[in-house]
C-alpha cells in the first residue's frame, strides 16, 4: 500500500503509553479512540471522516499500520457509554476508562490550550486496521 499522502499520528503523550496503545491496535484489542474536538481546532486539523486511511506510527515516527476509520462521533464526555469506551481496549470498566482519559485531556489541554469539562466534546473515532507494516 503507498503511503505517502496519508496522515501519520501516534497516541498519547509520552512514549510508554504511545507503545503500549500501539501494541493494543497491532493485537486486535484497539478498536476506537477518542479525541477532544479542542485538540482538532488548537492544532488546526480536521477530524476524521469514515472512509478515511491514515498511518499510525509508534513514538519514533516508524510507521506501524495503516488504519480505515469506520465511524465518527462527536459525544460530551460525560455521555460516552461503557460500551463505546470498551471498544479502546484499554479499561475494564467506565470509571477506569474515565479516570484516565480525564488525566490525559487535562494534561493534552495544558499544552494546546484548552480547559477539560464533563461537558467538552469528545470525537469517538471507530477503525479497523487494513495493514501492517513489518519494522524495516
Amino acid at each position: 500500500m503507498e503511503l505517502d499522502g496519508l496522515e501519520r499520528w501516534h497516541f498519547e503523550l509520552t512514549e510508554k503509553a504511545c507503545n503500549e496503545l500501539l501494541d493494543l491496535v497491532l493485537q486486535g484489542k484497539k478498536r476506537a479512540t477518542s479525541s477532544s474536538l479542542a485538540s482538532f481546532r488548537a492544532e488546526g486539523t480536521a477530524v476524521p471522516k469514515e472512509g478515511e486511511l491514515s498511518v499510525i506510527t509508534d513514538w519514533d515516527g516508524h510507521p506501524c499500520c495503516v488504519i480505515r476509520t469506520t465511524k465518527v462521533r462527536v459525544i460530551p464526555y460525560k455521555d460516552i457509554p461503557f460500551g463505546l469506551a470498551r471498544l479502546e481496549g484499554e479499561d475494564d470498566t467506565l470509571a477506569s476508562w474515565r479516570k484516565n482519559h480525564e488525566a490525559f485531556f487535562r494534561e493534552e489541554g495544558k499544552s494546546l490550550g484548552y480547559s477539560f469539562s464533563e461537558n467538552m466534546e469528545v470525537v469517538f473515532e471507530e477503525f479497523e486496521v487494513v495493514e501492517t507494516i513489518e519494522p524495516k
